[in-house]
């Protein structure tokens, strides 16, 4: 494709210039020239020189200019000639060839596209034209993680994610800061929620064991098409930013499994405040030691049922109704009345929000 977009230049640019140009690639092969017979030729001897920099040099009585959006230069143009008008006209084809290549990856550039759909950068009508430019299905089913990257060392993140997804008709992966990696997944249709986390786990565990790079994983709700990958994208944000408050342990983090925590994140910090205040009008919820936390804690997690509490509390039943019968004198809740026991779920879980410093009013 880009050799026809140059061809195209290149032969409306001939007759002003008078002079036989073209561009070759990283090979040193014509792809592009105004003397159609040259195109396909090498010279071996220019490859040589391309590999070095994207400095004008001469040879066999052209001035070439390499060019490109890499380090290495990704083609050079050459102009019949070697006086200073032939360089300025190198330099002159490089930079517009150059602009010419540039918008038309950003234009037709899948990656690029997905990259401006997730960050919302894409009009939401001009998404399904485009993509029907480039080919989307529009049945096929996508979900959005990002992944964050916690501690690193010298190894590309980026680089291993790329190459763990290397259908990039499929799957497509991109920066969008330096600690922040975004993967678009293509998957089938009703996948289930802890396929995706088994999914994020493996590359979670492949960064860590073979690289030695600590990320968390936040995945969002799989879409049908392009056009919702944006919402797919900031729920996968959110289960971070939520997933850092009330589940710090968790390396993954599905906004599909955020459950009542994904709504407390999103109360006014003051609606929060006087929710504690009407909850715990007898007692502070500070007035509760660590021993009564984990207590309280262990008997959520066995269904508040107290033989099996204490029981993985090694402690006698009898210890732990008393401690429940503390728990409700200083607070006014019996957590063995699965109404009251909400209520205080809840408001731990309010309690560790506040704790986290939210911004919002």
């Amino acid at each position: 494709m880009s050799s026809r977009l140059f061809q195209e230049l290149i032969h409306q640019m001939r007759d002003t210039m008078d002079c036989t140009i073209g561009v070759v690639d990283t090979t040193a092969a014509i792809i592009a020239c105004s003397d159609l017979t040259k195109i396909g030729t090498t010279n071996d001897f220019v490859s040589l020189d391309l590999s070095d920099s994207h400095d004008i040099f001469v040879r066999d009585g052209y001035t070439y200019k390499p060019f490109g959006s890499h380090i290495k230069p990704d083609y050079a143009v050459f102009v019949e000639g070697t006086d200073d008008t032939a360089a300025k006209y190198a330099n002159i084809l490089s930079i517009t060839l150059s602009s010419i290549k540039q918008y038309y990856d950003e234009k037709y550039d899948r990656n690029n596209f997905i990259k401006n759909v997730v960050l919302d950068n894409v009009l939401p009508e001009d998404i399904v034209v485009k993509a029907r430019e480039l080919h989307f299905n529009s049945d096929v089913s996508r979900v959005v993680f990002l992944i964050r990257i916690l501690s690193a060392n010298d190894v590309s993140a980026y680089d291993v994610i790329q190459n763990l997804f290397p259908d990039k008709t499929k799957d497509f992966v991109f920066n969008i800061t330096e600690s922040d990696i975004v993967l678009v997944k293509e998957i089938k249709n009703n996948v289930e929620s802890k396929d995706l986390e088994k999914l994020a786990r493996s590359v979670s565990d492949t960064l860590s064991s073979e690289f030695y790079t600590r990320v968390s994983v936040g995945i969002g709700t799989a879409v049908v098409g392009v056009k919702d990958l944006a919402r797919s994208f900031k729920e996968a944000q959110t289960a971070l930013e939520v997933g850092k408050v009330f589940d710090t342990d968790k390396v993954i983090v599905s906004y599909d499994n955020l459950g009542i925590a994904r709504l407390i994140y999103h109360l006014p910090t003051t609606l929060c405040e006087t929710f504690l205040q009407e909850v715990f009008k007898k007692g502070s919820i500070d007035s509760l030691d660590h021993e009564t936390l984990f207590t309280i804690q262990k008997f959520f997690e066995n269904n508040l049922n107290v033989s099996e509490t204490s029981r993985k509390l090694f402690v006698h039943r009898n210890t732990l109704v008393y401690r429940l019968e503390k728990i409700k004198k200083l607070t006014g809740l019996d957590l063995r009345e699965f109404d009251h026991a909400i209520i205080f779920k809840i408001a731990l879980m309010v309690k560790k929000y506040l704790s986290a410093n939210p911004t919002k009013f």
